[in-house]
């Protein structure tokens, strides 16, 4: 036969265009190039984009909702208290929640808890519960609308060190601007 006498089905075009329509939600939510991405995932999952740092390396998505953000290293910020990322982030994310979050500690009372959940059950509330276990704590969404810089300049005790390249001498925490 030749390849001239070759006639596709009339039902092979809708079923391509079928399964491709069903690929690329998936193939767009797994998309780890980009840092501005995994802040328009988080808006998108009801969620504010500031609950990340600004430097994030990359991150993964799962169908089955399994969250992995990686950053370029441990790093510190501040929303209303101290905030300690790992190099590692994990979370199962859903609509308007994050749960079971490993690799983000939050300083209590100058004790470093991890956080557990974080949950914005109605976005209309203007609130945001972050769970750290021993307490739940109601916060302010617009502390979470723009993501945050992150201090990551440590020393090989990996002490957080002030900004200002005059005072490098002292181990610090470095207070974002």
């Amino acid at each position: 036969m030749a390849l001239s006498q070759i006639h596709p089905s009339k039902h092979a075009l809708p079923l391509l265009i079928f399964l491709l329509l069903l690929l690329l939600p998936s193939l767009s939510l797994c998309d780890t190039s980009s840092s501005s991405s995994i802040h328009d995932l988080l808006k998108s999952m009801g969620l504010p984009p500031g609950l990340l740092p600004k430097e994030v390396k990359s991150y993964n998505f799962s169908g089955s909702g399994l969250l992995q953000v990686y950053l370029y290293g441990p790093c510190l910020t501040k929303f209303d208290t101290m905030a300690l990322y790992e190099s590692e982030l994990r979370a199962n994310l859903t609509y308007g929640s994050l749960t079971g979050v490993q690799g983000l500690s939050q300083e209590e009372l100058f004790l470093w808890l991890p956080v557990k959940d974080i949950i914005v059950d109605d976005p209309t509330s203007g609130l945001i519960l972050i769970d750290i276990g021993v307490a739940h704590k109601q916060l302010s969404l617009s502390l979470f609308e723009d993501p945050p810089d992150c201090n990551t300049r440590t020393n090989s005790n990996n002490w957080f060190y002030l900004c200002d390249d005059e005072h490098e001498a002292a181990p610090f925490f470095c207070w974002p601007h």
